[in-house]
């Protein structure tokens, strides 16, 4: 077993961990304002953006893979303004990834903070707006304090979720190792060849890394519960 470790390449997992990462930052500064406003509002087209929101939760990877693919591509506006303007290509790169698991993994983010943010206390809120804080100061020195749960189960879903990956990231960044080669390719590929030995160790550090991610967020909840008298 320790040959078999030592014999294997541990890149696409730091790949992974790194696209995981960056995706997480990002998404937290989107889904703060955007969870926020969703839980606060009254519009009519609140049911429109949730739904919107939502769509990558129910949308086949290939389809949403294809039409990021499209948009990134040098065909669409804006992959020929990169590329004009920068000569730089958003497909089948570390930057393409990025842009591709923000969209995947959007729902992952918000949903959490949204429902943390619609469970504050009301009350909390209007006597913040009361004592003359404005929304911004609201959100963050009243309601993100007091969502500690629901935030933590965002960041480390959406990280777990990035980190298994794969319809949308092998559309758009292909298989190139220390580039696009995340660990949910990795193991793909070593099942295409048949070296089920590589795939099974691949697939088992999967496996235990989901589950302790899962485990973390059952534990903090569950010690916050408690704190709480739940």
């Amino acid at each position: 077993m320790i040959e078999i470790l030592k014999s294997l390449e541990f890149e696409p997992f730091l790949l992974s961990f790194k696209l995981a990462g960056i995706t997480t930052l990002i998404l937290f500064v989107i889904a703060l304002p955007l969870s926020w406003y969703l839980s606060q509002t009254k519009s009519k087209l609140k049911p429109f953006l949730e739904a919107l929101t939502a769509l990558p939760i129910v949308l086949p990877p290939s389809v949403l893979g294809f039409y990021i693919l499209w948009a990134l591509s040098h065909n669409s506006p804006l992959g020929v303004f990169f590329e004009e303007l920068f000569g730089y290509k958003l497909v089948f790169n570390f930057t393409g990834l990025v842009i591709a698991s923000c969209f995947y993994s959007l729902p992952f983010m918000v949903q959490p903070m949204q429902s943390g943010f619609e469970s504050v206390n009301k009350n909390m809120l209007e006597a913040s707006f009361i004592a003359g804080k404005g929304k911004i100061q609201t959100l963050l020195k009243v309601a993100l304090p007091n969502i500690k749960p629901s935030l933590l189960t965002a960041i480390i879903v959406t990280f777990a979720h990035t980190v298994g990956e794969f319809g949308v990231v092998l559309m758009v960044g292909g298989s190139i190792p220390g580039e696009t080669k995340v660990a949910s390719v990795a193991i793909y590929e070593f099942v295409e060849i048949m070296d089920y030995t590589a795939a099974h160790v691949y697939s088992a550090i999967m496996v235990v890394i989901s589950f302790l991610v899962l485990l973390c967020v059952y534990i903090f909840n569950h010690k916050q519960n408690k704190k709480l008298g739940l």
